[in-house]
């Protein structure tokens, strides 16, 4: 038996659930119609415990929809939780209800640690992107010196950056690895110099390599960006750990030269269900490397292993990668399947952005890494504002 958490802000996905339990389209679309806040599917559950879960619902008022061998229960989250407690149920539905207790979402954490300080999350971050490469696909070349780089993220701050992220690797598609040397050179004094310019401005360094990680956490960088999940490099999670750092754990596929490509861009389960189990492996090798639970965010990897419609999909149904109960960060800045929507070329999708990231707020992120945090402060102060974060 399992059980699997429901994002509600689409209709059509519920619809599109419905269908392919063999609903035909308009009853499918009815259903879907009422369900909600809060929705949990139940596969591989036997006719017995189906007409058990019927009769307690008479007293619950779930709404209940069910098939063959699965159950879609919808309502409130308190109704929901009243199952998820095996030891007032039913005994034929113990099961069930362990499993729906280990699908609802988990409770946000409030805080972050990191090496540094403690990061509040009672509000929405924007983390300012610093490119410190010559073949960014948005801004390459841009703020490729330490000068530059350094300028650039003060700017950053200026216009709403409340956490920096540092990277001297790009992973556009058809980027060339840069060897540690070469990228600790381009990396180390824009961090050094960071660090003294804005001492209380969280620094992320966005490498898999656990060297420059190490280098850069010793140089006053707070949190390792990791676009691998820790994959890449066998030290890296036993270096973050050791340093008592926090880690950006990313999703993504294949090696570094297929990252951004659509070479491992087959979800036969679906994206979103792919994706929250391979972060969920993600946060494993985190803690088995002694990284602490709470010290671990996630990112659902938006462009990397996932074709536009994927990633359109994902958006959507964010809120099932929230529901893993880490801090969530999404890197939606400039994406091309952005560019795909709106028709913009990479450095005229800042509007598209924010777009993109007041839904990715709504939906339960809490971090925003941007290329250009104006428009995306503002958009994100309108969502706080109506309690959407």
């Amino acid at each position: 038996m399992k059980a699997s958490f429901l994002p509600v802000h689409r209709r059509a996905a519920f619809a599109e659930l419905l269908r392919g339990h063999g609903w035909d389209g308009p009853r499918a679309e009815s259903a879907a119609e009422g369900l909600g806040p809060v929705s949990i599917v139940v596969a591989h559950v036997s006719a017995p415990v189906i007409e058990a879960l019927q009769r307690w619902n008479l007293k619950a008022g779930l709404d209940l929809l069910s098939g063959d061998d699965w159950v879609l229960l919808s309502g409130s989250a308190s109704r929901i939780s009243a199952l998820a407690r095996p030891w007032t149920v039913p005994p034929e539905l113990s099961e069930l209800a362990t499993a729906v207790g280990l699908a609802l979402p988990a409770s946000l954490p409030a805080h972050w640690p990191t090496r540094r300080g403690t990061i509040p999350l009672d509000r929405p971050i924007i983390v300012g992107i610093v490119n410190v490469t010559p073949d960014s696909f948005s801004d390459g070349g841009a703020h490729a010196t330490t000068d530059t780089a350094v300028a650039h993220a003060l700017q950053l701050v200026e216009e709403g950056a409340a956490m920096l992220d540092i990277g001297g690797e790009s992973t556009r598609p058809g980027a060339t690895p840069v060897p540690v040397d070469e990228e600790l050179k381009r990396v180390l004094p824009v961090v050094e110099r960071l660090l003294s310019a804005c001492p209380t401005v969280p620094l992320s360094i966005d490498t898999t390599k656990a060297p420059v990680a190490a280098a850069a956490l010793r140089a006053g960088a707070w949190i390792v960006n990791d676009v691998s999940g820790l994959r890449f490099d066998p030290e890296m999670g036993a270096n973050i750990a050791a340093a008592g750092a926090g880690v950006i754990v990313m999703h993504s596929r294949g090696n570094f030269a297929e990252l951004a490509s659509y070479a491992h861009a087959e979800y036969p389960d679906g994206v979103t269900s792919a994706v929250c189990r391979e972060l969920a492996e993600g946060v494993g090798r985190a803690t088995a490397a002694g990284i602490p639970l709470d010290a671990v965010a996630i990112d659902p990897g938006f462009g990397f292993a996932k074709t536009p419609e994927q990633n359109i999909v994902l958006l959507d149904q964010l809120a099932a990668v929230v529901a893993l109960g880490r801090p969530t960060l999404v890197g939606l800045s400039r994406k091309r399947f952005l560019g795909e929507l709106s028709g913009r070329g990479a450095t005229d999708r800042d509007r598209a952005t924010a777009a993109a990231c007041a839904a990715a707020a709504e939906r339960g992120a809490r971090l925003f890494r941007v290329h250009a945090p104006a428009a995306v402060r503002d958009a994100l102060a309108v969502t706080h504002a109506l309690g959407a974060t």
